[in-house]
């Protein structure tokens, strides 16, 4: 998006690096050489989500105060974009919101996600959909109009312009694991799992159900980059540490994981963001959830959702892995975007800015079969 913006010349993005994700959002900028303009110092002793989310008010509010935007764009579903368009809102600043319109319709799951976005969509000026569905779960909840504008999803653009790039790796291990796997003497199976419904039991069922999968496909191993909660790197390293062909890394930069993703044979995910990476490399996912905002790729037969349950988890992963992977020709398309996202987007804010006479070339329209369509 960032860049999309830097391309056009008409508007100056302020990139403002909350300390929410720290380890994680600094490296995912490193892949497009870019920095945040701004980094927060927020305060937290308790970890909890209103202490997160009044910090991030309070320097947020600071930001705006100092600098007067003429608008506000967030992304997702964290409380760092919740924090932002509050401050914004109370200020009467104008919010765009790219992947507006997800809902898994259950509060609990993800949670407190599904809140933050139902929330934001209250507060929002511009609401940058991903697909038909989320503009229609938008004009289910009454918000309609030319606020609302279909644009696919940003994260399709980023994975896309990474794919391919030259790099090195900063664990050599994932180096061993790339040659085995171009060799074809192993299949890699990527596993990502973080969100807090995940945690306890459930997380139990899945590292079961990943060593299943190891016991059944002798020739498949698992790169499991572990998440930065204490919490989750204890229990999984309780689960799999030390099991064989289970590599447990620490957060991969976006570059490695984009690299890692798109010669998986198979993603385990409880992560949305994977729901809509995986498509574009035509590798099947298996959601660790009971329900997703995200049922575009299930209905496109990209994914599957599996829950916790270890023997769904293993079959599942057993009925893929005994298929002859798709040729590409053959692979469902993205239903959440074709690259241009990040175009239509900022087309869409310099609309709402009164800028778009500076450039009247209005972005191609997203093709249903690419926005989650008929």
């Amino acid at each position: 998006m960032v860049e999309a913006i830097l391309a056009r010349g008409r508007m100056r993005p302020v990139v403002v690096a909350s300390g929410q994700h720290e380890s994680m959002f600094e490296p995912a900028l490193d892949a497009f050489a870019l920095r945040p303009d701004v980094r927060l110092r927020i305060e937290r002793s308790t970890g909890s989500q209103p202490e997160l989310l009044g910090e991030l008010v309070r320097v947020l509010d600071r930001q705006l105060a100092q600098r007067n935007p003429s608008i506000v764009v967030v992304q997702g579903d964290t409380t760092t974009a919740l924090a932002g368009a509050l401050s914004a809102f109370w200020r009467k600043v104008p919010v765009a919101h790219i992947e507006a319109g997800l809902r898994s319709h259950d509060l609990d799951a993800p949670f407190p996600e599904e809140a933050n976005r139902k929330l934001l969509a209250q507060i929002s000026s511009l609401h940058l959909a991903p697909t038909k569905r989320a503009v229609e779960n938008l004009r289910a909840e009454g918000i309609t109009g030319p606020g609302v504008v279909l644009t696919g999803n940003t994260v399709v653009d980023a994975v896309l312009s990474i794919a391919g790039r030259p790099m090195a790796y900063s664990d050599p291990r994932l180096a061993a694991v790339e040659d085995r796997v171009r060799s074809e003497r192993n299949r890699l199976m990527l596993v990502t799992v973080h969100r807090r419904e995940s945690w306890g039991p459930p997380l139990t069922g899945i590292l079961a159900g990943l060593r299943n999968v190891l016991e059944r496909h002798k020739d498949v191993e698992i790169v499991l980059p572990i998440h930065p909660n204490p919490d989750v790197r204890k229990q999984v390293m309780a689960g799999v540490f030390g099991v064989d062909r289970v590599h447990l890394t620490a957060p991969l930069s976006y570059i490695e994981f984009c690299r890692l993703l798109s010669m998986a044979r198979l993603v385990a995910s409880d992560s949305g963001g994977v729901q809509e990476e995986a498509p574009s490399f035509g590798v099947p996912v298996l959601v660790l959830r009971d329900v997703t905002e995200r049922m575009e790729a299930v209905e496109a037969g990209c994914s599957t959702l599996v829950g916790t349950d270890p023997m769904v988890i293993a079959d599942q992963a057993s009925r893929l892995l005994n298929e002859p992977p798709l040729l590409p020709e053959n692979r469902p398309v993205n239903p959440f975007g074709d690259g241009l996202a990040a175009h239509r987007a900022e087309h869409a804010i310099a609309c709402l800015l009164g800028l778009e006479s500076a450039h009247p070339m209005a972005p191609p329209v997203l093709r249903p079969s690419a926005a989650g369509g008929e």
